[in-house]
């Protein structure tokens, strides 16, 4: 199903950090979902549905998790900006044990534009 998803490759501004306390992950990234990521989100999501999978109903927001099982900071530091570029996605696995969160690439999908 996502080798049928099209997207142009875009880029996704890091510009701040934040934390859920829900569960305890730290992150950062855009303040906002670039439009380009959310459409591509929304494509996945469609596609996953009419598979007749069972989706996450909370909102897609993009980000970089930096650490798991985190403490709640008192304060996060303005960060750098920094556009990273975005040219492609992948089919992950994610192992989480006490020893931490282990993430195996199983497949992986260029973005149109991908150079």
């Amino acid at each position: 199903m996502a080798r049928a998803v099209r997207a142009p490759a875009h880029k996704l501004l890091i510009e701040h950090a934040e934390y859920w306390p829900h569960n305890r992950i730290l992150w950062v990234g855009p303040r906002r979902t670039p439009a380009t990521m959310a459409r591509l989100a929304r494509e996945l999501g469609k596609a996953l549905r009419r598979a007749d999978f069972a989706l996450e109903r909370r909102p897609f927001a993009a980000h970089v998790t930096l650490i798991r099982r985190a403490r709640a900071p008192r304060a996060l530091p303005p960060l750098p900006r920094v556009d990273w570029p975005v040219d492609e996605f992948l089919l992950v696995r994610s192992l989480l044990s006490r020893e931490g969160a282990q993430y195996r690439v199983l497949e992986r999908f260029p973005l149109q534009g991908h150079s």
